[in-house]
């Protein structure tokens, strides 16, 4: 009976010395040499510090653009169902979600040194009018950045004259294309040479992607502000 205030002592001792062990591998204290109890309920793979987000730019470009210059990027439309994209400095100008593409010709003009939108619009390349996309294109003001992107069918109702005005602006493919061809390109009034800034493929039954249609072409890059035209 004599022992059982001692080692009602002893007992508390260790209890004591448990519960601050216990503490210490919890918290990564002075007793953190033990194994942290958490380490035992982690699984390797949870352990392995997962890899950085590569960083997106402008548009979701891999890289910033220069001072003085504009961040794009632009999709053709995919066969006659994913409607093209363009994207000027991080503000979408036109896509489906804004409802404001269609079938033919997608095109958005731009001021040359503030990057604001001027206008945007569809021109049906099949059954519309191609006096419509002449009346829009024929008045540009000099250094407006012009972005086009094709959908199902650019071609059926260019005349000689359309394609003129986009070799003017530009282009090297506007006088080769044809029915349903992919397209896109970026061109200015005045500019003095070839737009570097454009993609082209053709309407080939051997080549196709899509039954029927060509492979959809996606464009990125950074362009000068007005230094195409000057």
């Amino acid at each position: 009976m004599r022992l059982a205030g001692p080692l009602r002592i002893v007992a508390l001792v260790v209890t004591v010395g448990l519960t601050w062990i216990i503490g210490s591998i919890l918290l990564g204290g002075p007793a953190s040499g033990f194994p942290r109890i958490q380490q035992l309920f982690t699984s390797p793979e949870s352990a392995v510090t997962a890899e950085p987000r590569a960083r997106k730019y402008k548009c979701g470009l891999p890289q910033p653009c220069p001072e003085e210059h504009l961040a794009f990027r632009m999709v053709s439309g995919a066969a006659n169902v994913i409607g093209p994209k363009i994207c000027l400095e991080d503000k979408m100008l036109m896509s489906s979600v804004k409802d404001n593409v269609g079938r033919g010709l997608n095109i958005a003009l731009v001021n040359g040194v503030s990057g604001e939108l001027i206008e945007a619009r569809a021109f049906d390349m099949w059954a519309g009018d191609v006096n419509d996309l002449l009346k829009f294109i024929r008045p540009l003001h000099e250094g407006t950045l012009v972005f086009v992107a094709s959908y199902d069918d650019p071609a059926t109702k260019m005349n000689e004259e359309t394609r003129k005005l986009f070799s003017e602006l530009g282009s090297r493919n506007a006088k080769e294309l044809a029915f349903r061809d992919s397209w896109v390109f970026v061109g200015a009034k005045g500019v003095q040479n070839k737009s570097p800034f454009e993609q082209h493929v053709k309407n080939s039954k051997h080549t196709n992607k899509y039954e029927g249609w060509p492979e959809a072409l996606e464009m990125e890059g950074c362009i000068p502000r007005r230094s195409m035209a000057s």
